[in-house]
Parts: C-alpha cells; structure tokens; sequence
C-alpha cells in the first residue's frame, strides 16, 4: 500500500511542478487519487504504464481572445478556454460556463471531475470543461448574442459531434446554446444538431433536458435512502439555488411527499414552513428572471434572509446543495449535523468543501457526491446525442425512465465498489473507484496516446 500511496504523492508532486497556480486542480486530483490507493494496489499495470501521470494531464487545451461590441459600441476583450481532458470513453462532453471567476485552474479541475461523472453514467462520452470569464448578468440580448458568436466563431475549429459535444454549464442556458448553435450552423454550413446539447426542443433538443439533473439527484438520493429503509415521505428539505436544478429537485422532492423549506439565489434564501410554493418561484425566476426575495410579497408566512449560507443552519432531514461550488464550509457543516440532518445530496458541481465532506462522513451522514448524484444532467445530454444522431425525438417518459435506470445503476456500482474497497457507505470512494477503473481500463487498452 505504501507503494502506490507514494505513486499517488509522486503525480501530485508533479502537478505541483509543472503548474503551481493550479491549486483547485491539484486539490481536487489529490482527494480522487487518494481514494483509490486500494485499486492501484490490485492492479499494478496501472503504474507500469503510468495511468495516473496521463489522466491528470488533459489531452488538450485551447486558449483564445474573445473580441465583442457591447450595445453603446464599446469593445471589449474576453479570454475563452475548453480543457479537453480525457477522451477514452468517447467525444469529449461537458459544459461551458460564462462568469468573471472562469480561470484555467478552475475548468481544469472540472473537466477532470467531468471524466469520472460521465463514466458513471455507462454512456460513451468524455470529458472536457469551457467557458470564458464574460459575465452575461445584466448583458442585454442583444449584447449576449455577440459574445457568443464570437466565442463560436473559434471554438467551432475544435468541436464536433464525433469530437467534442459541449452543454450549458452557470452561465449558459437555453438563450445562450442558441446563439451559439446558431454561429456554429452558420460557419460551417451544416446542421449538425448533436454538436451542442441543451438545445430547446423544438430544435431538436431532448425532452426531460431541463430537469435532468434535478430529477436525477433525487433518484439517485431516494436510491441511498431506500438502502437503509428511510423514506422522504414527510421529511423535511433544505435546497440552495434557485435554478434548473434546484427547481426540479424540489419539484421531484415534493412528488415523493417531502417538504421542501427553502430555495435561494445569489442575493439570500427564502425559508417558507409551509413548504415551497414552487410555481410561485416558477413563476420568479423561469418567467420574470426576478430575485427570490419577491416570493415573501405574496406569501408573508415566508422569511427573506440576505446572504446563502444561512440556509444550512435551518433545522432539515435532507440538504441540497443545488447553487454552485464550495457553498457548505465546514461552518455549515457542523450547522447541518448539530441540526440532526440525516443525508446530503449535492445538485451543484463539488459544493462541499473536502473538510465537510470529511465531516458529514464522521458523523455518519448518509452523503450523495457531486460526480454521482448529479450526473443526470450530462446522462440526458447523452441521450439528446443519441437522439440527434437517429435524428428521433423520445417522449418524455422514454428519457425520463432511462434517467431513472441511469441513477440507480451509477448507485449500485459506486455502492458496490465502496464495499468492495472502502467502507460500505463512502460513496464518495466507490464513485471514484467506479470511474476510474473504467477509464483506466479504456485507456489501456487504447495504448500510449
């Protein structure tokens, strides 16, 4: 075990050599790696043929200047990237995200836990991260439309169906996957609808797309629940975020008899004890693009508190953290156990620091990992791939029921292998495990490329 646990050290020293800025990256590479010592041990043809030095290193990543006229003719310059991290399994797949804190460490880092989530859910896709640090809060439509033809205008030369198939991501939602399907049809003089996913359906975009993810977590969180007889009947929720993924979550939570408290954007959380008037928020932030705080008009048994992290100390069985990266700190945390939360789910990309990871697993809180939970989203990006490729449209219920077979598969075998070679209930190691011995063994038998 020693052996590999220096193998393992050896890679991260590398990292650090090679890129010292890229501290999110090397973290989040150490947490991975870490969890799956006991594999390496089990199969040493992993080091002989240097597995983990090639899967931390991205196969390619592109850099470019994004040049675009706001509506007063003013220029500005923004800077794209796409990581192309590891394409073994199949096209690259994974989304672009627009928003000033885009850096290379960052899309990195996601483009690497991108690879193990699209592993997991048995589709032939790999993984890749993009965006760009324009940030189109506040941008008119018209504003958004140039950024992202220019954006397409070079991103076209390093994607396709059978290369590269990017998605939305924070950011990037319908209105921005049209500018950019459009630019991409427009340059190359070809309909090719599986170059992009997320797509509005009416052109050819899947059914089910926009609650993917949400849907998603709560099958796969009902999974983990069922194993150990609990039921959501009645049990009392707390969900961040007030986007495609919390809405859905809470609309899923709801169907299963929960109770759902609160739902949040970036300015604070409403806490309703009635339970989320969903349609109401619908209503806000699908229809308005509003700020939750509007709820509380028209329901006054509701609170509107400024600031997120508040939400975590509201007394719950179950939390979702459904906002976005590193949203529950140790703090919160500690908040959540002290307040008798029995399981955490997380709809968002890697919202809990490693610290309260380490916590809620201490104290035996059933927890549901990012790569896994939330890997329904990019399933059904999968499926809108294989749509556009039979040139079909499935009905609702056929996507959603397949969603469903996903998420109960990618918990079964991370389950399995957290038996296997961690504890029982380390979901977070049998996810890891899971993946990267299938893109491991892809790669093997691929060669050194």
């Amino acid at each position: 075990m020693a052996d590999m646990k220096q193998y393992v050290q050896d890679t991260l020293d590398l990292i650090g050599k090679r890129d010292p800025e890229q501290k999110q990256f090397k973290t989040t590479v150490s947490k991975v790696l870490e969890t799956v010592v006991p594999v390496l041990e089990k199969h040493p043809e992993y080091k002989e043929q240097k597995i983990l030095e090639r899967m931390v290193e991205p196969e390619r990543v592109v850099s470019f200047r994004v040049p675009w006229q706001d509506d007063k003719g003013v220029t500005h310059i923004n800077r794209g990237f796409r990581v192309q991290m590891n394409s073994a399994v199949g096209p690259y797949k994974g989304g672009l995200r627009f928003h000033p804190s885009v850096n290379l460490d960052i899309l990195k880092f996601l483009a690497f836990e991108q690879v193990y989530k699209n592993a997991l859910t048995g589709l032939p896709i790999g993984g890749a991260k993009g965006g760009s640090d324009f940030d189109p809060h506040g941008k008119s439509d018209n504003e958004v439309m140039h950024f992202c033809q220019s954006f397409m205008t070079e991103l076209y030369r390093h994607i396709g169906p059978h290369v590269d198939v990017p998605a939305g991501d924070i950011g990037v939602g319908g209105r921005e996957i049209g500018y950019l399907f459009g630019q991409y049809k427009r340059i190359c003089n070809a309909y090719d609808a599986a170059v992009l996913t997320g797509k509005r359906v009416d052109y050819w975009g899947s059914l089910a797309r926009p609650e993917a993810t949400g849907y998603g977590l709560m099958y796969f969180v009902k999974n983990m629940l069922d194993d150990k007889n609990i039921s959501l009947k009645d049990k009392t929720l707390v969900v961040s975020g007030a986007g495609n993924v919390a809405t859905y979550a809470i609309e899923k939570a709801q169907e299963y008899g929960a109770k759902v408290v609160t739902c949040s954007d970036s300015d604070g959380y409403i806490y309703d004890p009635n339970g989320i008037d969903l349609d109401a928020v619908k209503e806000i932030k699908q229809v308005r693009r509003g700020r939750i705080k509007e709820y509380v008009a028209a329901h006054p048994q509701a609170e509107y508190h400024e600031g997120c992290t508040g939400v975590w100390t509201v007394k719950c069985d179950v939390a979702l953290p459904c906002a976005t990266q590193g949203e529950i700190d140790i703090e919160s945390a500690k908040a959540l156990v002290a307040n008798g939360v029995i399981a955490v789910g997380e709809g968002a990309n890697m919202p809990s620091s490693l610290e309260a990871i380490e916590y809620f697993q201490q104290n035996k809180v059933l927890f549901a990992p990012a790569k896994a939970a939330n890997a329904g989203g990019v399933a059904v990006s999968a499926l809108e791939m294989s749509q556009n490729s039979e040139r079909l449209q499935w009905t609702f219920a056929e996507v959603d029921n397949k969603l469903k077979d996903i998420m109960a598969n990618i918990y079964r075998c991370a389950k399995a292998n957290a038996e296997k070679y961690a504890d029982p209930d380390d979901l977070v190691a049998g996810a890891n495990i899971t993946a990267f011995v299938k893109v491991a063994d892809i790669m093997l038998a691929h060669g050194l490329v």
